[in-house]
């Protein structure tokens, strides 16, 4: 059985089509657990139009995407946990697909398909993957950080699946990170087990903030525990290309930071990254950005 948890918080437009993508999934074997994670709006009232005795619904205060879907982790009661956050879409034969692929890849541990964008105008954009290791339509992802340095996020939150005890061994999801507490549980996970992963795009991000000439809606958070743990990892697994995927993580606190036209920081954090990669030249690209006059500055 695959245990679903779906973590809620002010969903009430769009829950209703992720419980409906899930119901309508060709893989039957499933318990849904949605952690409603204090919800001020109608999130909950939604819920009552389902029946399915396989819809379990857990309260608590506002703690967080993190605590939400730790709660869920708990409360599952399948050998496999998938994640599917209130706003995006499965297509049908999305836990069909991740099951096979536990039994073509029965040595790994965490299971993922490729997924696609859809903005606000309901237009759809395919991801970019480049380096996978495989030219088939699955395989066995065995350079994660490599894939993830220099692509969109082979693995993300809606498209993954994981053995329940892998994802309680890493310890979850990390409480008290803002933003890329998921991109370190993956991380966790790849210097850990081997991912089976399927290139079919059967998860839908809906994405706002997206286009490069949207304001980012926050600041990188300060301190970056995401960058520390990453180099806690590096230390300990030493992974093929951790030293790239750093080199990554700066660069798109960089960029956030002078798009927000902070300066300092931005050049901080492209100088942060070039110490693990000197030789991405975006990074030298950035701080020549940053020291233009502020009037012919692009952003």
């Amino acid at each position: 059985m695959i245990s679903i948890i779906i973590p809620l918080y002010n969903k009430q437009h769009r829950i209703a089509n992720a419980l409906r993508d899930i119901l309508n999934q060709s893989y039957q074997d499933f318990e849904i657990v949605i952690v409603n994670d204090g919800s001020t709006d109608r999130s909950v009232d939604m819920l009552r139009q389902f029946s399915d005795p396989r819809i379990q619904i857990i309260n608590q205060a506002n703690a967080g995407v993190s605590a939400a879907r730790n709660r869920g982790i708990a409360a599952a009661k399948g050998e496999f946990v998938a994640f599917l956050d209130a706003d995006d879409n499965w297509t049908p034969e999305y836990l069909a697909t991740q099951m096979q692929l536990t039994k073509d890849y029965p040595d790994c541990d965490v299971f993922a398909t490729n997924y696609t964008f859809r903005k606000h105008d309901n237009s759809t954009q395919q991801t970019t993957l480049n380096h996978l290791p495989f030219t088939t339509a699955t395989g066995i992802l065995s350079n994660y950080f490599e894939v993830a340095s220099c692509s969109h996020p082979p693995l993300w939150t809606s498209a993954v699946m994981v053995r329940k005890s892998a994802i309680e061994a890493v310890g979850g999801f990390p409480i008290g990170i803002r933003s890329g507490e998921d991109l370190l549980t993956w991380a966790r996970l790849a210097c850990r087990y081997s991912i089976a992963y399927s290139r079919r795009p059967l998860a839908i991000f809906n994405v706002e903030g997206y286009d490069v000439t949207d304001r980012p809606k926050r600041l990188p958070q300060t301190p970056d525990i995401v960058g520390r743990e990453l180099q806690l990892l590096h230390q300990e697994f030493a992974p093929k290309a951790m030293h790239l995927y750093l080199c990554h993580w700066h660069k798109m606190r960089s960029a956030i930071y002078m798009r927000l036209r902070m300066r300092p920081q931005s050049i901080r954090e492209a100088l942060r990254g070039l110490r693990h990669n000197p030789r991405n030249l975006k990074l030298y690209a950035f701080i020549l950005l940053n020291l233009l006059p502020a009037k012919i500055q692009p952003f």
